[in-house]
């Protein structure tokens, strides 16, 4: 297991380095993380194997398929999410998701804060749902999509990945 969770350090930091750079994780690494996954599972523990990777596979891809929808993350982010599946299995992509969730709450507010926007953004989230009860319509919501904060998302799976493993395996 110990070459599984190597090989998916690799495209991790990988992922990190282009998507700190571009904003963008390319296909060429999700793709690949994902179908050398499910080989290497096939391979090494035949069905069971390749059904350990599928398990891990489709928790990865659809929670954060999820989040693609809710506007959280972007489709590199998801298929990335796949592969790590595929490399550690669904638990260890659970936690991995828990982690870096909690990773992105701490650097959104460190972001909010230096750049002194908790309180005005604050109030937006706040009228903004206060819209939507008492309109009963997402409308109020819909017209605060384009003011995101935004920043990598892998500056917080890199250390998730990396909380997670030391919480399951240290």
């Amino acid at each position: 297991m110990e070459l599984a969770f190597g090989a998916c350090g690799i495209f991790l930091l990988m992922s990190f380095i282009t998507d700190i750079r571009t904003m963008k994780i390319p296909n060429v690494i999700t793709v690949s993380a994902m179908t050398l996954g499910l080989l290497y599972h096939g391979v090494i523990g035949e069905w069971e194997g390749l059904f350990f990777s599928l398990k891990g596979l489709g928790t990865g891809f659809f929670i954060l398929l999820i989040m693609y929808f809710t506007g959280a993350v972007g489709a590199g982010d998801v298929k990335l999410f796949g592969g790590i599946g595929a490399w550690t299995g669904a638990l260890f992509t659970l936690q991995c998701i828990l982690y870096s969730v909690l990773f992105a709450g701490v650097i959104g507010l460190c972001l909010l804060l230096w750049r002194r926007e908790v309180f005005s953004r604050l109030r937006r989230v706040v009228a903004g749902i206060a819209g939507v009860v008492m309109l009963r319509s997402l409308q109020p919501w819909r017209g605060q999509e384009g003011e995101h904060l935004r920043f990598p998302f892998m500056t917080a799976v890199l250390p998730g990945a990396i909380g997670a493993y030391l919480f399951l395996y240290v």
